[in-house]
């Protein structure tokens, strides 16, 4: 037998070669720092574009496709935030399973080829419950949050450490060779900080020293912190960041938040930011210096359960993102962005390597220049005036339409003009059926459900008494939406309340955001807020009885606050008055101050009824358009792999579990103001009530289900139905694609994808209308509009002009049906010159099976 020291020399080699081998590919990481104008990956600057994706407003199924997407649009880093209570719903108490694997997701992204962008916070306000914040978190004694104070510094440092230790245990730090090159810490507290005093510089001192300190081996960022302290990097947020500068020359200009839409609020309309003023506001960043811009969001998705913030923050967190709630590509303002971004890298090499050059063209005009004393030369025109404008630069001539940026990736030809769309427009529809498809009459809808009766008042062993009113979060801690207050007071027959026709008033004040006022059993009124005031004053008529009398008050919370200033402080439920009052005679009894009993949640929750187990009823008949009531069946899945929602219509306020899940709060009784939804013009500055649809019109009525989360059969369906509806108008739908079209004048650019062709036929050959099916296996099976000459209107409601061309019909037909994609030359060439001398276009309606 051999001694170790006789192993041939050659095999020696080999084991060492592999360990070094091993070694390599094991702890491989890149260089991520930054410098006064891009963060540098291995010393090399970068332009990167980014895009938020929130892990827990999706599912685990639905990551890899969301970013895969998100890399077919030309994003090359995405960006979450991480939600301290999705992960820590009880102190010392983990969860990172499921929709919570922060792990999984950031994996994926690697695996994808991006990187990613860690924003820790861990307050996060992401109109999430309580800004993410755990309630537990507001019960240790003498915290303040987000502040110089000890308890808050110790839980905030130990649970960023936490995350920080579980990316670098699963080497998911760029350093380490994983996709992380970004972390950030603190969020948002430039725009509140001065409401702090001077405990908040000190906080941002201590916030900066504890995130650099966990050596994470990448750049940490702040947004909103103009005094972000080195080595932190500031950053911007907003719907424009052009004019931003951070607070040190050696320091890259970067926005972390463009907003790619806004937010939907229960009984608000339904906001969106038209792709031109999106396109606009990236160009002009990357023009005057930027190399680091983040979509928030690029998919929004949907808050499950009870994760929405505000309060009044519906279920749709769509955001009228690139990738809409359901993950499918929103066009065109996906297809523009996708555009945008190539533009904009073809001139990355000249962004890069030196500093932009800016000067006047005329009045709200501007030229930036990257020049190079090696040749590279990439130029910005901006036209930042609402007017159409014809600028000269370097010897030629362009047209700049208001409010746009036109890229010249060489100084000389226009590769995109932000206000000037190549990409088609889809418009989707909701293809409806049956709850049950085989239900063929009333009676046998009515009798595929069951329910349970929610008791009115005090049902739980747990009700506790206490003299006077409570404020609801402390006394709830969150566990519920749902707090009761009860009473029970007599009332004599000679009490002055009965005197008028036993008339009476009950009023109640409530810090928010909604309540239910029962008398003696029976609903009697009801109250909410709104979002821009969540408290609630109801004066409700109630008829009193000689003797003893019930006044049961649920109150509800829709969502705890997660913006400003001590948020954390705020309030909800009836803190009072609660008083009776006579109607003639002036008598007031205020009830505020008495024994109340209180019960924390519902019994169905106790219950938990939301998994579709105990005793539902089924006879006599069932209950509709009466509060309080659990509701029952089961349904198919619709065939396909269609993105599925609820219609919720015909049903009041509540929630819905899917198999034992919940899809979160439904609310189609909360509709919108009639006004505010005029025709938007992109020309102007954004902002987020600028441009609005479904005014008049429930906020929002359907409510995404998962794939994942159906079988193809026997799925159960639970509501809890407040304020009463019918479940039998209840409707299954499935998001599909009505129409694309597209609209391409003689005037647009080329497709970038050809910007660069050595072709100079294909150069010559003009701009190109292209159309694709949005969904695999289907083709073009016919063309609703084809016209080129001077056609009107925008997709579905095109029409023809005095001047068109009798060829267009049969050209794009011929082109197009059948296929899956076509692309028509929008030219005289391709579909003749119907009339000389006009400047024409080509629009294109078409749709697919």
């Amino acid at each position: 037998m051999r001694g170790r020291d006789q192993i041939p020399q050659p095999h020696l080699l080999v084991v060492f070669l592999s360990v070094l081998l091993t070694l390599a590919t094991t702890s491989y990481g890149v260089n991520v720092t930054y410098d006064n104008r891009a963060l540098l990956i291995d010393g090399k600057r970068r332009v990167l574009v980014s895009g938020s994706i929130h892990y827990p407003r999706s599912t685990p199924e639905m990551w890899a496709d969301l970013i895969q997407k998100s890399k077919d649009g030309g994003l090359d880093v995405i960006e979450t935030y991480v939600f301290w209570n999705a992960h820590e719903p009880v102190q010392n108490q983990y969860d990172f399973e499921g929709r919570y694997d922060l792990v999984k997701f950031i994996k994926l992204v690697g695996e994808a080829g991006l990187y990613a962008h860690l924003r820790i916070g861990p307050y996060v306000c992401a109109e999430w419950n309580y800004g993410g914040f755990p309630l537990w978190l507001h019960s240790i004694p003498g915290i303040k949050f987000r502040t110089d104070n000890e308890p808050f510094k110790a839980e905030m440092q130990r649970f960023t450490a936490k995350i920080v230790d579980m990316m670098k245990q699963e080497k998911l730090y760029a350093s380490q060779g994983g996709p992380i090159i970004l972390s950030q810490i603190e969020n948002e507290y430039g725009n509140i900080d001065s409401s702090y005093g001077p405990a908040a510089k000190s906080y941002i001192k201590w916030a900066a020293s504890m995130a650099v300190s966990l050596d994470t081996g990448v750049p940490w960022v702040m947004c909103q912190q103009a005094d972000a302290p080195d080595p932190i990097i500031n950053t911007c947020n907003g719907f424009y960041c052009d004019q931003f500068t951070p607070n040190s020359k050696n320091k890259p200009k970067m926005w972390t938040e463009n907003w790619s839409g806004w937010f939907l609020s229960f009984g608000g309309a339904v906001p969106y930011r038209p792709v031109e003023d999106l396109a606009f506001a990236v160009a002009r960043f990357y023009q005057l210096g930027g190399t680091f811009q983040n979509y928030y969001m690029y998919h929004g998705g949907t808050n499950f359960g009870r994760s929405t913030g505000g309060p009044f923050i519906s279920t749709s967190y769509d955001y009228d993102a690139p990738l809409d709630e359901y993950g499918l590509i929103r066009q065109p303002k996906w297809g523009h962005l996708k555009d945008l971004h190539k533009s904009i890298k073809l001139c990355e090499e000249a962004l890069v390597a030196t500093d932009p050059v800016t000067s006047s063209l005329g009045q709200n005009l501007e030229a930036t220049v990257y020049k190079t004393g090696t040749g590279l030369c990439s130029a910005f025109l901006a036209n930042f005036g609402t007017s159409d404008k014809t600028v000269n630069f370097n010897g030629n001539s362009y047209n700049l339409p208001g409010w746009s940026v036109s890229i010249l990736p060489d100084c000389k030809n226009v590769a995109l003009n932000t206000a000037k769309i190549n990409s088609m427009t889809v418009i989707p529809s909701f293809v409806h059926q049956s709850l049950k498809g085989d239900a063929d009459s009333a009676d046998s809808l009515s009798s595929s459900w069951s329910w349970i009766n929610e008791p009115v008042g005090i049902s739980k062993n747990d009700a506790f008494m206490k003299p006077g009113l409570l404020e609801q979060i402390n006394t709830t801690a969150d566990k519920s939406d749902y707090l009761w207050y009860s009473l029970s007071t007599v009332i004599k027959d000679n009490e002055p309340l009965l005197e008028d026709g036993s008339q009476t008033v009950l009023h109640v004040e409530s810090l928010g955001h909604a309540l239910h006022a029962f008398v003696n059993g029976k609903i009697a009124g009801s109250g909410t807020g709104n979002a821009g005031n969540a408290k609630v004053a109801v004066e409700i008529p109630v008829t009193l009885l000689p003797g003893k009398n019930t006044i049961d008050l649920l109150s509800l919370t829709a969502g705890l606050p997660n913006y400003g200033a001590f948020f954390d402080l705020k309030g909800a439920g009836i803190t009072g008055p609660v008083k009776l009052k006579g109607l003639e005679n002036g008598t007031t009894v205020d009830l505020s101050a008495l024994q109340w009993t209180y019960q924390i949640g519902l019994k169905g929750e106790e219950l938990g009824l939301s998994s579709g187990n105990s005793q539902w009823v089924t006879l006599p008949a069932l209950p509709t358009k009466q509060p309080l009531i659990w509701y029952k069946t089961s349904f198919n899945a619709p065939a396909g792999d269609d993105p599925i929602a609820i219609d919720f219509t015909g049903m009041g306020k509540g929630e819905a579990w899917v198999n034992g899940q919940s899809i979160g709060r439904y609310w189609p009784t909360n509709v919108s103001p009639t006004s505010g939804c005029s025709n938007c013009n992109y020309r102007g500055s954004y902002s987020s009530n600028k441009c609005l649809k479904n005014c008049g019109k429930p906020s929002q009525t359907l409510y995404h289900v998962p794939r994942s989360w159906v079988e193809s059969s026997g799925n159960t369906l639970v509501l809890f139905e407040e304020i009463g509806g019918d479940p039998t108008q209840i409707a299954l739908a499935t998001k599909q694609s009505a129409s694309l079209c597209s609209h391409v004048s003689e005037s647009h650019p080329l497709p970038v994808d050809m910007w660069s062709s050595n072709s100079e036929a294909e150069r010559k050959a003009g701009p190109v209308l292209s159309l694709e099916c949005p969904f695999p296996n289907q083709v073009i099976s016919s063309i609703k509009f084809a016209s080129f000459g001077t056609p009107r209107g925008t997709c579905g409601s095109f029409s023809h002009g005095q001047c068109r061309s009798p060829r267009t019909l049969s050209i794009v037909q011929k082109a197009c049906i059948g296929s899956k994609s076509c692309s028509i030359g929008a030219s005289t060439s391709t579909l003749g010159d119907p009339c000389r001398g006009v400047a024409k276009s080509l629009a294109v309606e078409a749709s697919c099976a």
